[in-house]
């Protein structure tokens, strides 16, 4: 994977511990006392939450446009070189078969 692949991962999942660092805090808030300070971090919390679910949105739509660039280069690949794919597709087959005979 390149770089700009991970970085848009590595934030997501920074901003999912964001989140999850926040719930604990709110936790640990709420059984102590109630006021200012946890509806500041419940109203941080619902922030974090709604920043992670655009993100998780965005990151959904990425994958989900990437693995249709990747079907139809190995359709028209397939149908380019259609014995190469039944090659690739036997040889696969035969060694799946062999991992599965051994077990």
């Amino acid at each position: 994977m390149t770089d700009s692949t991970l970085q848009p991962k590595d934030k997501l999942v920074a901003d999912l511990k964001v989140v999850v660092a926040d719930a604990e805090e709110l936790l640990a808030a709420t059984a102590q006392s109630t006021g200012e300070k946890v509806a500041e971090l419940r109203e941080r919390l619902q922030e974090n939450l709604r920043n992670a679910r655009y993100r998780l949105a965005d990151a959904e739509a990425a994958i989900r446009e990437r693995t249709r660039e990747v079907a139809k280069a190995t359709d028209h690949y397939v149908h380019e070189h259609p014995w190469k794919a039944i090659g690739v597709a036997a040889g696969v087959g035969l060694l799946v078969g062999l991992l599965i005979g051994r077990r």
